[in-house]
C-alpha cells in the first residue's frame, strides 16, 4: 500500500526539494535561464516561503519527496493575485492524481489567505501540465501579470478564487 502525504516544507526538506525540482526541469528540457531552474532560492525554498501569505508543500510517497509546489504573492504585481509556484512532480509520481491533490491543496490555503485570483507560468511543451490547469479552472490569458523574472515561460494561465 502506498502512503502519500502532503505537508508544508521544512527546514530539513530544502535538499531534497531542489533536488526534484533541477531533475524534473532537466527531464524536461527547460532552458537554464529564465525559468525556475535560474531561481537562487531553490536551494532555500523553506526560508523563502517563510513570509505571510506564503506556504510551500512537498508531496512525500513512502517517506520520499515525489513532487512539490507553492502559493505566494505574484511578484511585482500591486494586485490580491497569488502565483501556484514551482509545482514539479517526478517522472514517477505522474498520472496518479497527485497533482490534482496539489493544486486542491495550493487553492484551499490561497483561498484561506484571501487571494482573489491564481496565477501560473508554463512552457507550451508541458500539455499534460496544461490540462490539469484547466482542469481545475485556470483559463488562458494573453500576456503576463506582474513579473516573474521567467521570461522563458510564454504560457500564463489565471483562476478566479470562489
Amino acid at each position: 500500500m502506498q502512503s502519500v502525504n502532503i505537508r508544508e516544507i521544512t527546514l530539513n526538506d530544502n535538499q531534497e526539494v531542489a533536488k526534484v525540482i533541477r531533475k524534473v526541469l532537466e527531464d524536461l528540457g527547460v532552458p537554464k535561464v529564465g525559468t525556475a531552474y535560474a531561481d537562487k532560492i531553490l536551494d532555500t525554498m523553506f526560508e523563502a516561503y517563510d513570509k505571510p501569505r506564503a506556504t510551500y508543500f512537498v508531496l512525500k510517497e513512502n517517506g520520499v519527496i515525489m513532487g512539490c509546489a507553492g502559493i505566494a504573492q505574484l511578484e511585482n504585481y500591486e494586485g490580491n493575485i497569488c502565483e501556484l509556484q514551482k509545482m514539479y512532480f517526478l517522472e514517477s509520481a505522474r498520472g496518479k492524481g497527485l497533482g490534482a491533490q496539489m493544486i486542491e491543496t495550493c487553492l484551499d490555503r490561497a483561498k484561506f489567505f484571501g487571494y482573489e485570483q491564481c496565477y501560473i507560468e508554463t512552457m507550451p511543451y508541458m500539455k499534460a501540465a496544461q490540462k490539469l490547469y484547466l482542469k481545475n479552472g485556470f483559463e488562458y490569458i494573453e500576456k503576463p501579470l506582474g513579473d516573474t523574472g521567467h521570461y522563458s515561460c510564454p504560457v500564463w494561465m489565471l483562476k478566479t478564487l470562489t
